[in-house]
């Protein structure tokens, strides 16, 4: 019998037929496409043409094609729908694909042709597109050792090797921690909490068979119940369990893991040629430097420290009137801080849910898109690797584009956080290959029957996943490579960052946010109050994340930590870590850093692209007109269809003109007259 994976997929846009397609089939799968991404490599060095742009890039860039569409669908469904089986794949398929890839880095034959190529670079006539794919080529080989030799190309294989592992095992020990942890309520335990929150948790406990209400681990319905419960004692083991996620002892305790990956991280850079793997891992990022970094985040350290050490004051005064002595702690600090903004804004979570319908944001961030660039968005029916997915066909001018497909809702299987991934990547190399691009969240489950609200920081992360997948979609390139969002890691997030600020657009709100019941509009004083708080509370926001981003810089801008945590602590005292604070991620589930490489070094990336999507949304803000015609087109051809085609520097100054300070970032997160 045919493997489904391995065959012609006769579906709707040639999606994965998910309904033939079982987790027995990816094994064989994955090992036959891994032998035939083999044979094309070894086509390519035993040929006796002398290399070309053609026949060794363009034919490197082809070699995977196989391998990249069961991976494809593979890795979306064990990140969004994992299981054992998917479980026990992932750990099978890291070391197996590390040495693969392993394999590739030390072919000296291809890399010799590559080489050759890159000496000969000005002969060559290629386009600026082919410049930029074959000066990324050979700066992956050489990033990837194909420089050394003997010990040093043998240990750097087994240090990439344990570190696939290694990532893996964080991954699957932080879900593990996530999914079995829950906190039954009972009748006595629902103080303060409004209807919303208490039929979350109901669903939550029928997911879990918990014969009642429970509060879990997921940020949908913790961060609600840490808002709103008038019990201390359970804000306080709730927020504990939160806060201790990999940490827990026993085979799933990620800190082991966390110090071993460091190490192994240094000694990758080491063997490379840089001083530490901060220098390794931001040579090919905009900042360029560890030093950068630093500045930038400390300009803003300084601002937001002091806004949230003003607002700790203020709610420690609230927690000592309920009667409650001693300090604020960190499970107090969204309780009161949510009864200050009832206070200062006459606004509170329960009274805006009803307005922000998922189904209503989703159209929201659809009608943007169509007034920005054209796009257009038609739901259908197809198989799904889980019955929450819906699928989108993308149009413009009658013309396919895309396909989107949304997985919205939380569930045990699913990893925590919100992400944009591409099943099927643009590109024309090959034939005219349009995108499937998945948007995967963790919003809370509605009872059955019920519609999905949403606050209005879920609204905002369905903006900015929605403007990674616009990135996506609307790539127009000619190699897979450079296709999309693969550009710099501090570059990436402007899109998905600044494609939030037309969720703050008046005119959006009042078209798309309708109340649940009524369907009537947010009435305008209303809307007015909620656009009037977006910064409310920006400096525990802003602590929150750049004491994550200092603690990542500082793992791995140096000598690797014997002990993480000690290390941690010590860069959170060295920059006077308010109390009631906490990192956003403690190392234990800094899954964006120790899942994978792709973070690490790199957390700072979200701000360093703030600083970008603040200007860049002033465009529209200088000529009065969020949805100009001009400037959208200008956005599209500069910054969102150029992928990774020319240095990521290049292109904002391309849409531009300049490059922009820090200045719009702390306006815009009001933490500009900070003392």
């Amino acid at each position: 019998m045919t493997n489904p994976l391995l065959s012609d997929w006769d579906t709707p846009f040639e999606l994965p037929p998910f309904d033939q397609i079982s987790d027995e089939d990816f094994a064989p799968a994955v090992d036959a496409a891994l032998a035939e991404a083999r044979a094309n490599i070894d086509a390519i060095t035993a040929q006796d043409e002398a290399p070309t742009f053609a026949n060794t890039v363009e034919s490197l860039e082809q070699a995977e094609d196989q391998l990249s569409r069961v991976l494809g669908v593979f890795y979306n469904v064990a990140g969004a729908d994992s299981n054992d089986a998917r479980e026990a794949l992932q750990r099978e398929f890291a070391p197996k694909l590390s040495a693969y890839g392993s394999e590739i880095s030390e072919n000296k034959a291809l890399f010799a042709r590559v080489e050759a190529l890159w000496q000969a670079r000005e002969t060559l006539d290629l386009t600026d597109e082919q410049q930029r794919v074959l000066m990324l080529t050979r700066r992956g080989f050489v990033r990837s050792g194909a420089q050394l030799e003997g010990a040093d190309a043998d240990r750097l294989r087994d240090v990439k090797s344990r570190l696939s592992v290694l990532g893996t095992d964080f991954t699957q020990n932080l879900l593990a921690d996530e999914r079995d942890w829950f906190m039954p309520l009972g009748s006595d335990d629902m103080a303060g909490l409004p209807e919303f929150v208490i039929a979350t948790a109901k669903a939550a406990g029928q997911e879990k068979e918990a014969g009642g209400p429970v509060v879990t681990l997921s940020r949908s319905l913790i961060v609600p119940f840490l808002q709103f419960s008038e019990r201390r004692d359970l804000r306080q083991k709730a927020y504990e369990a939160w806060a201790a996620r990999g940490a827990n002892g026993g085979k799933i305790d990620n800190r082991g893991i966390a110090a071993e990956t460091l190490q192994l991280r240094e000694t990758r850079a080491g063997l490379l040629g840089y001083d530490t793997f901060a220098d390794f891992k931001l040579e090919t990022e905009m900042a360029g430097t560890p030093q950068a970094v630093r500045d930038l985040l400390m300009q803003v350290w300084q601002p937001a420290k002091a806004a949230a050490e003003a607002d700790a004051k203020v709610l420690e005064r609230m927690l000592h009137q309920d009667g409650w002595d001693g300090p604020l702690e960190p499970w107090d600090w969204r309780f009161y801080s949510e009864k200050r903004r009832k206070e200062l804004h006459d606004l509170d979570e329960a009274e805006l849910k009803p307005y922000l319908q998922l189904d209503r944001m989703i159209e929201a961030s659809f009608a943007c898109a169509n007034r920005l660039f054209g796009l257009e968005f038609q739901e259908f029916d197809a198989p799904a690797y889980h019955p929450d997915v819906r699928h989108w066909e993308v149009t413009r001018d009658g013309a396919h584009v895309a396909v989107f497909m949304g997985d919205y809702f939380a569930r045990g299987s699913k990893r925590s956080g919100a992400w944009c991934s591409a099943m099927r990547s643009q590109k024309r190399l090959g034939g005219d290959v349009r995108p499937v691009v998945v948007n995967v969240c963790n919003f809370a489950k509605p009872e059955e029957g019920k519609p999905a609200l949403l606050s209005y920081d879920d609204a905002r992360t369905l903006f900015h996943e929605f403007g990674h997948a616009l990135h996506q979609m609307l790539s127009d390139v000619t190699y897979e490579s450079i296709s999309g969002t693969s550009v710099a890691r501090d570059f990436v997030e402007l899109p998905s960052q600044l494609y939030e600020h037309w969720l703050e657009v008046p005119a959006v709100l009042a078209e798309f946010a309708t109340h649940a019941d009524t369907g009537e509009p947010m009435p305008k004083e209303l809307l007015d109050r909620m656009l009037a708080a977006t910064t409310y509370d920006m400096g525990f926001q802003t602590v929150e994340y750049v004491a994550s981003a200092l603690v990542d810089l500082g793992f791995h801008d140096g000598p690797a930590p014997a002990d993480p945590m000690q290390k941690q602590a010590e860069i959170l005292e060295e920059i006077g870590m308010p109390h009631a604070i906490r990192m956003r991620h403690a190392t234990p589930h800094f899954a964006h850093v120790f899942a994978g490489d792709g973070y690490s070094s790199g957390y700072y990336s979200y701000m360093w692209s703030e600083v970008m999507d603040a200007d860049a949304f002033a465009a529209f803000e200088e000529v009065s007109d969020p949805f100009d015609a001009d400037t959208a087109k200008r956005l599209e051809e500069t910054i969102l269809s150029s992928g990774g085609s020319m240095d990521a520097a290049e292109l904002y100054t391309a849409f531009r003109g300049r490059l922009p300070g820090v200045e719009a970032l702390l306006k815009g997160r009001g933490l500009d007259n900070a003392a």
